[in-house]
């Protein structure tokens, strides 16, 4: 399995764990010249911008720590494009992060993971 069908799969896991607690799953994939949002959702009045990570194993480290300083500037400018895009005027977003760990199937959510600098 190739990284990219690596990645499709952690974000079907993560899709379905995010519908089966209460997510309403808004946008996959969104992408603009500023970069890719893999998951956009809303729960309780929030967007919620969700980078998925997946990993068959820790050798390289938790997949979180992918979500680096620049990757998260990216996902922010994304994010910011899509709320304007939108004309969305409420002010409760957050950035998630969902580590899938794919021979086991096992999901690590990680709400708030980052701040919109």
């Amino acid at each position: 399995m190739n990284n990219r069908e690596k990645g499709i799969l952690g974000e079907n896991i993560a899709s379905e764990y995010l519908i089966k607690n209460n997510f309403n799953i808004l946008q996959r994939n969104y992408r603009t010249k500023y970069g890719e949002i893999d998951l956009i959702a809303s729960k309780d009045n929030k967007i919620i911008f969700v980078e998925v990570k997946s990993r068959n194993s820790l050798d390289y480290g938790y997949p979180s720590e992918a979500v680096n300083y620049k990757k998260q500037n990216k996902i922010i400018s994304t994010a910011k494009y899509y709320i304007l895009s939108n004309n969305i005027n409420n002010n409760n977003f957050r950035f998630d992060v969902i580590e899938v760990y794919l021979k086991n199937k096992n999901i690590n959510h990680i709400e708030n993971a980052f701040w919109g600098h």
